[in-house]
């Protein structure tokens, strides 16, 4: 079903998408479909959320602080994008219960956890994943979603500054 979904919308584009052509191209019945995710927006918030998975292990460039600049670069890169944003409301938009809002988080959660797993084998300190989600995530995705003028590499560093205390104040967008 997510196939035909990404197919489709590759092919007649994201507005033209029904439920009965996605269940046409899929080979089944609509009511298969309703049967399974309700409508189309929590088929689309489901899509989204396989999307929104990440493709493989955090990239290891030597320390703690230098893999968590690159992963928050590269979150807030993939995430500010058009198609990141779109998966992003698509997957809290069609999720009333909140489960595909926890597995986005899941996402970001193991990401930080093989990050810090790496670092402490390295033998450094390493903040827990829940800080790293509340100093480095929130405020990523809380610009992302509603501020999107500053994410440039300086504050995703600044924020990796902050939660290794390296920084006694909070970052600060430049105006």
């Amino acid at each position: 079903m997510h196939q035909a979904v990404r197919d489709l919308e590759a092919e007649v584009g994201r507005d033209a998408l029904t439920v009965p052509l996605i269940a046409a191209r899929a080979g089944v019945t609509p009511s298969t479909v309703y049967r399974r995710w309700g409508d189309l927006r929590e088929l689309l918030s489901d899509v989204a959320v396989e999307r929104l998975r990440p493709d493989g292990a955090p990239a290891d460039h030597g320390s703690l602080r230098a893999d968590l600049e690159a992963w928050a670069v590269q979150f807030a890169e993939e995430m500010s994008s058009t198609a990141g944003r779109t998966y992003i409301r698509d997957a809290l938009l069609g999720d009333p219960e909140q489960g595909n809002a926890v597995r986005c988080s899941d996402y970001a959660a193991e990401q930080l956890k093989a990050i810090g797993v790496r670092a402490a084998g390295r033998g450094e300190a390493v903040p827990d994943v829940e800080t790293l989600l509340d100093v480095v995530v929130a405020p990523l995705m809380y610009r992302i979603l509603f501020r999107p003028s500053d994410l440039s590499a300086a504050y995703t560093d600044r924020l990796v500054a902050t939660v290794l205390g390296r920084s006694s104040a909070p970052p600060t967008p430049k105006s």
